[in-house]
């Protein structure tokens, strides 16, 4: 497949590959330059954002609260250290 550079320096993906990436207007791709490629990879952050603050916490008071049931502590929480242990 091929992508034609713009005057402005734009490409427009092929609808193959948009499609097989689940790429839509707005989506964030990472750019990377490795020696004379250019790769571009979806951006994991984008799909996190969207989805954040969408699941309800069943059961806990806050988002800490299931952090602690769950890893035993949550961000901020001091950390238990024994010295002598």
């Amino acid at each position: 497949m091929e992508a034609t550079v713009a005057e402005r320096g734009q490409i427009t993906l092929p609808k193959p590959v948009r499609d097989a990436l689940g790429l839509t207007k707005g989506a964030k791709l990472t750019v990377e330059l490795e020696g004379s490629r250019i790769i571009l990879r979806k951006s994991v952050d984008d799909a996190i954002s969207r989805v954040r603050g969408r699941f309800k916490l069943d059961g806990f008071a806050s988002p800490d609260e299931a952090m602690r049931a769950i890893r035993g502590r949550a961000p901020g929480d001091p950390l238990d250290f024994d010295p002598d242990a």
